[in-house]
């Protein structure tokens, strides 16, 4: 099988890679290299890489050309940052899915869409979120990324694209960008610097192992029916205990935790029902307390190589314009 994997030079995409080209896939790597693609993260894996934007047909055009599959992991995805820049993340969220669905569509393709629980918005406690349930986004990153799922199924409907949707929790794992709470937290945690909470951190949040996210997505790919959704969850925790285990596990001050000012728009609980991918199969297979977050934080300390050179230039800028004031205040 030849799969394109768009986004594949990125945090949970380059994860994917791995996991398809160990398996014996031919993989092609379509990804921007933005801020967070990352060439290093497919080093030793036997992957073609095309440079180009998803949301250009020559670039889509190059990149799938003899594909049987495409996965789509390519977006913009830090809410911080689409409150900051919204338009980039109409152009890859929304115009970038809809180019890849053409090329679907022409060549009459699988596809699956890697998209975000984020896109059914806040719930109230011990409610979880099934694939059928209205969306309701609150960001522009979600409201984006809801748009792209949408695209997808009018695909499926219009067209009879081969195409399904994941639905997955906030993921964390080596390799990823440190601009996300756990690898942002960890980073500074190892570096002695300011761990900056969102209001009281009482925002509740299920945490998916990049590992278990991908199986998710593969057994999609393989066995997920077209015009379907498929939820993948994780394990809840507010995000002050979350931070209080990287304390612990990296034997940080605690007097580093700064309550700040919240972000706008900031929701209080994600949730969802994964019951329908696992009558598929799936089981994850990492502990967030005995493995998943011990193992991620022992990867940052041995690889401080990897994530040392990107908090300086331009990820200083970005850290400087949204925590700067928060933190003086």
């Amino acid at each position: 099988m030849r799969v394109l994997v768009t986004g594949g030079a990125g945090f949970i995409g380059s994860h994917f890679v791995k996991r398809l080209a160990g398996a014996g896939a031919e993989v092609v790597v379509l990804d921007k290299l933005t801020y967070a693609g990352n060439p290093a993260n497919l080093e030793g894996v036997d992957a073609e890489l095309v440079v180009g934007d998803i949301a250009d047909v020559t670039a889509v055009e190059r990149a799938a050309a003899g594909c049987d599959a495409i996965v789509n992991f390519a977006a913009e995805t830090h809410v911080d940052r689409s409150i900051l820049t919204p338009q980039e993340f109409v152009h890859t969220d929304v115009l970038g899915t809809m180019t890849l669905l053409e090329w679907a569509r022409a060549h009459d393709v699988r596809y699956v869409q890697v998209s975000t629980d984020e896109v059914y918005g806040d719930l109230e406690p011990g409610r979880r979120a099934a694939e059928d349930d209205p969306l309701r986004p609150s960001s522009p990153y979600s409201a984006a990324k809801a748009g792209g799922d949408l695209q997808v199924l009018a695909y499926v409907r219009t067209y009879g694209v081969r195409a399904s949707i994941t639905r997955g929790a906030n993921t964390y794992g080596a390799n990823q960008y440190p601009e996300k709470l756990i690898p942002l937290f960890v980073t500074n945690a190892l570096d002695g610097e300011p761990l900056p909470v969102y209001g009281d951190g009482k925002q509740v949040r299920e945490w998916l192992h990049a590992e278990d996210h991908c199986a998710a997505v593969e057994l999609v790919l393989h066995e997920g029916r077209p015009g379907e959704v498929y939820n993948v969850g994780g394990e809840d925790f507010e995000n002050l205990e979350v931070t209080n285990r990287i304390l612990e596990l990296t034997g940080a001050d605690p007097g580093l935790v700064r309550h700040v000012e919240d972000r706008a728009g900031h929701d209080r609980r994600y949730a969802v029902d994964d019951t329908k991918l696992r009558e598929l199969g799936w089981v994850p297979s990492h502990s967030f307390g005995e493995t998943g977050l011990p193992s991620t934080v022992d990867w940052y300390r041995d690889h401080r190589a990897w994530w040392e050179p990107i908090k300086s230039g331009s990820y200083r800028a970005y850290y400087d314009a949204q925590y700067g004031e928060r933190l003086k205040a």
